[in-house]
C-alpha cells in the first residue's frame, strides 16, 4: 500500500523469508562460518541457537547453499517425533528404504539397519552425510539419546553422520542436562545468535529499503531509528513488524519521513504494549 509513496517496487518489511532481502550481520556470518566448520569435523553435534526471530533460518538457508556437492543432507523441520518415527523420517530424508521384518510392526531396527548400510556406502564413496533438525528444542529426551546413539555409526577413521541442532535458548540448558552428559560430550561447535546491535539495526533496515528499490535518503528520522533498536531489542522479525506499521503510519499521514512517535504509535498497534523503551536501552 504505502510502498509506492515512498518510491519503492516491493513492500520492504515483509516477514516471510525471500532471498533478495537476505541480510547477514557479523554474527550471522560467524554463526555460518561454525556450521560450515562442522561439515569438516569427522562427525558429532553442531547446536546453533538464537531468540525466535533473530536469524537462526537465514543462517540455515545459507548454509543448505553452501554444502558442497558430496554431501548428502537430510532435514527435519518437525522433530515433534517419537524415536521410530525420527528413525523413519531421516531414512526417508536420505532416501533409504525400510521394511518392517514383521508386516505392521516396524522396529528401530528395521529403520536402523537399513541407515547405518546407506551411511557406509556413502562414506566408501566418498560422501559425507549431514542430519539438519530444526525446532530442536522440541526434541523428546529420548530422542536426543537415541540421535546420540546415532553419533555411534562410525569407522575406524570417522563419524557417518554429522548432526546439526537447531533451535531456541532452551536447547542448551537441555543438552546441558547431567542426562545428557554423554551427548553434550559430543558437541563440537556451538553458537548462540544474538541479536543485532544499534547500528546493525540502521543497516539492516537501510538494506531492506534498499533492496526494495529506494533511491534517496532513509525515510526514518535518526531518533526513530534508535527507536525502532530500543522497541526491538534489535531482533529482525520484530524490526519487521515495527517499520513497516511506521511506514504504513507515516503513508497515512501524508509524510515521507518516520519520527520517533510514529514509531512508538506502530509499537502500542503491533506489540500491544507501552512503548516506553528509550532509544538505546536495549541490550544486545
Amino acid at each position: 500500500m504505502y510502498a509506492p509513496f515512498f518510491g519503492l517496487e516491493h513492500p520492504p518489511f515483509s516477514i516471510a523469508p525471500d532471498p533478495r532481502y537476505l541480510f547477514m550481520s557479523e554474527r550471522h556470518r560467524e554463526a555460518l562460518a561454525h556450521l560450515l566448520y562442522g561439515l569438516d569435523a569427522g562427525g558429532g553435534f553442531v547446536l546453533l541457537t538464537g531468540e525466535i526471530g533473530t536469524g537462526k533460518t537465514t543462517v540455515c538457508r545459507c548454509f543448505l547453499e553452501q554444502i558442497p556437492p558430496q554431501c548428502n543432507v537430510a532435514y527435519i523441520f518437525n522433530p515433534k517425533l517419537t524415536v521410530p518415527e525420527l528413525l523413519r523420517s531421516i531414512c526417508d530424508e536420505f532416501g533409504v528404504a525400510h521394511r518392517p521384518a514383521i508386516p505392521g510392526a516396524e522396529t528401530v531396527k528395521d529403520c536402523l539397519d537399513p541407515l547405518n548400510d546407506f551411511l557406509l556406502q556413502q562414506h566408501a564413496a566418498g560422501r559425507n552425510n549431514v542430519l539438519i533438525i530444526d525446532e530442536a528444542q522440541n526434541l523428546a529426551p529420548d530422542v536426543l539419546e537415541q540421535l546420540r546413539l546415532l553419533t555411534n555409526l562410525e569407522t575406524s577413521e570417522r563419524k557417518l553422520l554429522q548432526i546439526i541442532l537447531i533451535g531456541q535458548p532452551e536447547l542448551r540448558a537441555m543438552v546441558a542436562a547431567p542426562e545428557l552428559e554423554q551427548l553434550a560430550q559430543r558437541v563440537i561447535a556451538r553458537y548462540h545468535l544474538d541479536a543485532l546491535s544499534a547500528d546493525e539495526t540502521r543497516q539492516y533496515i537501510a538494506h531492506r529499503l534498499a533492496v526494495a528499490g529506494l533511491q534517496g535518503p532513509l525515510p526514518f528520522q535518526q531518533r526513530a531509528l534508535a527507536r525502532v533498536h530500543a522497541l526491538t531489542g534489535g531482533v529482525p522479525r520484530r524490526i519487521n513488524l515495527l517499520c513497516d506499521r511506521a511506514l504504513l503510519g507515516a503513508y497515512g499521514a501524508g509524510v515521507r519521513e518516520v519520527t520517533d512517535a510514529m514509531v512508538r504509535r506502530a509499537a502500542r498497534e503491533v506489540f500491544d504494549a507501552p512503548a516506553t523503551a528509550r532509544p538505546g536501552a536495549a541490550g544486545r
